[in-house]
């Protein structure tokens, strides 16, 4: 059977709903009472998975916007106290699971909520002690025991499996994006992680490392949020961050760090190829920062895939 037909499909686009911050403070006074008296305020950028909400000043009520990502919330209450006590930096600690009721129609959670800035280069103070603490938190994630952890699946859009699941957005973008960007060396480094075989070894992964997901603290790296994507299977997909917030001294260290194989290098290149050829498309022709990031990106992979090509050994 060839790879192909093996391939999940992700299925059309989630219908996502919306949720005010009467109707949370409703769910939680009639299941936590406890916390009645809290007072309910949207966060800030606060995600598409989820909606999330302030509850009072220490704690964070997140409900999934679609039923596609309603079903990482028994995930999470399953597996974050586990993983925990394992990491080096503190990571969401779930409260209290909620359930479907007052017009909402999916399970929900209440967090700890854990203080921080989103990482970005311009607050990072030390960009190499950055790279090398995140390494150190993913190693130690990797390390966790993944006997019965979640494999791929629709609960965390197959991060963790092939990257072929998500061939058809990045020739789709490819296309939207001929004559804006060298699409042919774009091709090219698609073409590497797509060959580029995993080992089969399964460890854990967050699914997501990226800026938003990054919580700094006087521009140290003091958290990692967000684990609706997480799993067991090919930790490459937690590589990507690599091209899109680290420097080029601090990615080589990171790389070192991890101890990273070339064949699993090209597949976390891949990772960020996708979601930047996706971005670069959705935002072609535009002259926001969004749109510029995303060249910024794009041009470092460019970059850095030249940099890394090894000249075959001569007879």
């Amino acid at each position: 059977m060839s790879p192909v037909s093996n391939t999940p499909q992700l299925g059309p686009l989630p219908r996502r709903i919306t949720v005010d911050a009467e109707q949370v403070h409703r769910l939680v006074a009639d299941q936590f009472p406890q916390w009645a008296d809290l007072p309910v305020q949207p966060v800030a950028n606060g995600g598409w998975d989820n909606w999330s909400f302030h509850l009072g000043s220490h704690k964070l009520v997140r409900l999934p916007s679609a039923s596609e990502y309603a079903e990482a919330v028994d995930k999470e209450h399953r597996w974050l106290p586990v993983l925990a006590p394992e990491l080096p930096l503190p990571i969401p600690t779930p409260l209290a699971k909620g359930e479907p009721a007052t017009g909402y129609p999916y399970p929900w959670s209440i967090y700890q909520w854990l203080h921080g800035e989103p990482a970005s280069a311009d607050r990072i103070t030390d960009p190499g002690r950055f790279a090398l603490e995140l390494a150190e938190f993913l190693v130690a994630l990797q390390s966790v025991n993944t006997t019965d952890g979640p494999r791929p699946g629709q609960h965390n859009w197959y991060r963790g499996g092939t990257l072929r699941t998500y061939d058809g957005t990045t020739q789709r973008a490819l296309t939207a994006l001929d004559g804006h960007i060298d699409v042919t060396l774009a091709g090219e480094i698609w073409k590497c992680a797509l060959d580029a075989r995993w080992d089969g070894v399964e460890s854990w992964f967050h699914g997501d490392i990226a800026q938003g997901n990054l919580l700094l603290h006087d521009g140290k790296l003091a958290a990692v949020i967000d684990f609706g994507t997480c799993g067991v299977g090919d930790p490459a997909c937690d590589l990507a961050i690599a091209w899109t917030l680290l420097t080029a001294d601090g990615r080589q260290a990171f790389r070192e760090r991890l101890s990273v194989d070339d064949a699993t290098w090209a597949r976390g290149r891949g990772w960020a190829l996708w979601k930047t050829l996706v971005t670069c498309a959705q935002t072609v022709g535009d002259a926001d920062g969004s749109a510029a990031g995303a060249l910024r990106v794009l041009n470092e992979i460019f970059s850095e895939y030249a940099a890394d090509a090894v000249t075959p050994d001569l007879p």
